[in-house]
């Protein structure tokens, strides 16, 4: 096993330049903390590398060894870990698809996270977001998916083409908004079904809400509108794919 002592030796500046969106995207690596998230880089076939500051419970080979001091500057974690990985960034594809979430200008990383898992626990196929929303391999979006993005296609790109594109494949396209919109019990499970979130405090654009095919809205008393994760996870429970 290598072992690294030194905080100025190579690797531990290029293992701290992935804190960085930067950092991550000149290299196309990034990390993941603790031995649950490790595990479930390990099942997706993508950690290169695998830190500690003490023992090592995996079978894997391309382990490096640091001292407490390095394994602090390199982690973003509050608490001390004790195992971190450097894993690769996936080609993201998708396969057959009938359910999708499309976000546009989500900013929260803790929200992002929060709706990947919930996408993954609900059986959806793909979560398609837009430029402008916040990276998917910020140190709080990675443990928010608690491992769940490595196990679901999330696609970067321009969501006006995104939607075209999956119109070509038979999608409706269903925006989230209170104006002239419809419940859920009006809008029918079937078909292949994409539904768009927005921005925490601007919603789903305008002009996504007059290209959709229908506009959604949950049912409540009280307020008028949720958190964006906590909607995402209501309208994905209620959209799962009929058995």
């Amino acid at each position: 096993m290598e072992v690294i002592t030194s905080l100025q030796n190579a690797r531990v500046k290029k293992w701290t330049a992935l804190h960085t969106k930067k950092g991550r995207d000149e290299t196309g690596l990034f990390l993941v903390e603790g031995e649950h998230l490790i595990q479930e880089a390990l099942k997706a076939g993508i950690l290169e590398t695998l830190i500690t500051d003490s023992d090592n419970p995996f079978e894997f080979e391309n382990v490096i060894q640091v001292t407490p001091e390095i394994m602090k500057k390199i982690s973003q974690n509050v608490s001390a870990v004790h195992l971190i990985g450097v894993c690769r960034q996936k080609e993201q594809k998708t396969g057959m698809i009938s359910r999708v979430i499309l976000l546009d200008g989500v900013q929260d990383p803790g929200n992002l996270g929060t709706m990947i898992r919930t996408a993954v626990s609900f059986g959806f196929d793909a979560v398609y977001c837009s430029d402008d929303t916040c990276d998917l391999y910020n140190d709080k979006v990675i443990r928010s998916t608690q491992g769940a993005l490595f196990h679901i296609p999330v696609i970067r790109g321009s969501l006006p083409g995104i939607i075209e594109d999956l119109r070509k494949d038979d999608f409706r396209i269903i925006a989230t908004t209170l104006e002239h919109s419809k419940t859920m019990s009006e809008i029918e499970n079937t078909g292949k079904l994409g539904f768009v979130f927005g921005n925490e405090g601007k919603g789903v654009r305008k002009e996504i809400q007059l290209d959709a095919d229908e506009r959604l809205r949950i049912e409540m008393e009280g307020f008028e509108s949720l958190n964006v994760a906590v909607a995402a996870g209501i309208v994905m429970y209620h959209y799962q794919r009929k058995s």
